[in-house]
């Protein structure tokens, strides 16, 4: 049964769902026939949305990263934007996604 609302759902819960499809069918089936699986993902992938940014926000404060780096070392503000990004997702994935 193709599920043809996935593509209207953010990439977390994508992910999620691929996740469920390889290593729970049986709980989507069962979501599926309760009609309650798009809501399920809706949810997830908002609450998996707000935690990112959330926490993308607070390690950049925490780790000092400024517009005064910005003018000062555009570079350097990259490196550690893309150092912060990386270690959300990971937590991310790790603590709502593949949970």
């Amino acid at each position: 049964m193709k599920d043809e609302f996935i593509t209207r759902i953010g990439v977390w819960g994508q992910r999620h769902y691929n996740y469920l499809k390889k290593h729970s069918p049986t709980v989507i089936n069962v979501m599926r026939m309760n009609g309650t699986l798009e809501q399920y993902l809706v949810d997830l992938d908002r609450d998996a949305r707000d935690t990112y940014d959330h926490l993308v926000r607070q390690y950049a404060e925490i780790e000092g990263v400024t517009e005064e780096l910005k003018a000062a070392d555009n570079l350097e503000l990259t490196r550690r934007m893309n150092s912060i990004r990386n270690r959300v997702e990971e937590f991310v994935l790790h603590d709502q996604i593949y949970a």
